[in-house]
């Protein structure tokens, strides 16, 4: 085993993680000193680093098959994870797979296996029937989200999936809620549990908006009063997003929408602008409430308040993580009373307003390649500051995929970058260069 201590500290620089937090701290050691290993903290709190900091040190340098297994319960959640291994530099492979892009696209990442593997249950269990995964080495699994995976229909696949792993050595299930108890084909018979629900409550503002006859126009007052903060709107179904998307547009309201029927490409692209700052606002389903990697939310609206606590709780949890405090507004009705299981919202006061109007800081640039190219951020950023002039604070996310990048930009100096930067060539490789379109 690596000397702990020494590869932490490491790791977490890259994430500009300063130290662990209570539960991330008792999370390594439980699964460092513990075969089976159940972790219930709430959605915000940081499970991702909690489990992959130890799940690194169980790995063996020298062995080239998968290793370890992840599997969780959407797409988002697959890449997110993907995302911070790789920014961890800890010098193993990992690769994600899931839904929504070709099985052959899939084929050619697992050609040299990955020592990590994150994946959705319906695809894992389809490169497993294809033997395309060699599990010959896979000891450790991990279940993360694994509530939400059974409550979405993986549990044949998942069941599966374990039954074809006869090297397994460490099980881990993480959850942001205990609504569901150990599915039995997990096997397992004395895990470790780890409980941080009660201990680690957001300290969440409850607040409610009334409206009477004009619901999409308190909306837009309200979004008046909150200016260019960052934050979610929920809604419970995609029509609704449709119909609330369609008056942000008309008020120039610039968003992002998210909700399970959109095209993967699409869902990945609305977190990005709404990651780096183009988007202020995300008009998104419950898909939203867990398992997206987005940074810490000034306030979340319930344009349509959600029919279970646990969906409520999820929902505000995006705007308290990691021991910050966070704003949930609710449009209420004025005839109908709020569901037993809100307590406690105060009136917010404000004066109404006829619009809402924001001030762009960012848009977001397409950059037609990406790690495939052997394309680094730093290659990247040298580009922008060299031959576009930008200044240190004028760089914004840079997000690197396999096949292409996304850069955030003043949103001033858009098109003189374009001017500047379409065609040059990084690595000998030419690069088009152009807007993200809304």
């Amino acid at each position: 085993m690596t000397n702990s201590l020494k590869t932490n500290k490491e790791l977490l620089a890259k994430l500009n993680i300063e130290q662990l937090n209570q539960m991330q701290l008792a999370t390594q050691q439980a699964i460092l000193n513990n075969d089976e290993v159940v972790l219930l903290s709430p959605t915000g709190s940081g499970k991702t680093v909690a489990f992959l900091l130890p799940l690194l040190e169980l790995l063996n340098p020298d062995v080239e098959l998968v290793q370890a297994l992840i599997l969780v319960p959407s797409r988002e959640l697959a890449i997110q994870i993907e995302q911070v291994v790789r920014e961890m530099g800890s010098g193993y492979k990992v690769n994600a797979v899931y839904g929504g892009r070709s099985g052959s696209s899939d084929k050619i990442l697992l050609t040299t296996p990955p020592a990590i593997l994150i994946g959705t249950p319906g695809r894992v269990a389809d490169h497993l029937r294809r033997d395309q995964v060699d599990t010959g080495k896979l000891s450790v699994l991990v279940l993360d989200e694994f509530d939400k995976s059974l409550e979405t229909g993986f549990e044949q696949e998942m069941s599966q999936i374990v039954g074809s792993l006869p090297q397994l050595t460490n099980k881990i299930l993480t959850s942001a809620t205990q609504k569901v108890g150990i599915p039995k084909f997990m096997k397992m018979n004395s895990p470790t549990r780890l409980n941080f629900l009660d201990q680690q409550r957001p300290e969440i503002q409850l607040k409610f908006v009334e409206y009477k006859d004009d619901k999409l126009k308190t909306l837009t007052n309200l979004l008046g009063l909150l200016g260019n903060k960052r934050g979610i709107i929920f809604c419970n179904f995609k029509d609704t997003i449709g119909e609330v998307s369609d008056h942000l547009w008309n008020n120039d309201l610039r968003h992002s929408v998210f909700y399970g029927g959109l095209e993967q490409q699409d869902r990945e692209r609305a977190l990005i602008k709404f990651r780096n700052g183009t988007h202020t606002i995300l008009l998104a389903t419950d898909l939203a409430a867990r398992g997206i990697d987005v940074p810490a939310l000034d306030f979340i609206i319930h344009y349509q308040l959600p029919a279970r606590k646990d969906e409520f709780i999820h929902r505000n949890g995006r705007t308290a993580r990691m021991n910050t405090t966070g704003t949930a507004i609710l449009l209420k009705d004025k005839e109908r009373e709020l569901p037993d299981f809100i307590d406690g919202a105060t009136t917010l006061s404000m004066n109404l307003r006829e619009s809402a109007s924001q001030n762009p800081q960012w848009e977001t640039l397409y950059i037609s390649g990406g790690r495939r190219d052997k394309i680094s951020k730093g290659d990247i950023a040298g580009l922008f500051f060299k031959q576009g002039n930008l200044e240190k604070n004028e760089l914004g996310v840079i997000e690197l995929k396999q096949e292409c990048a996304f850069v955030a930009v003043p949103h001033e100096k858009t098109i003189e970058l374009i001017d500047k930067l379409n065609n040059s060539r990084i690595k000998k490789r030419k690069l088009r260069i152009s807007l993200l379109e809304d």
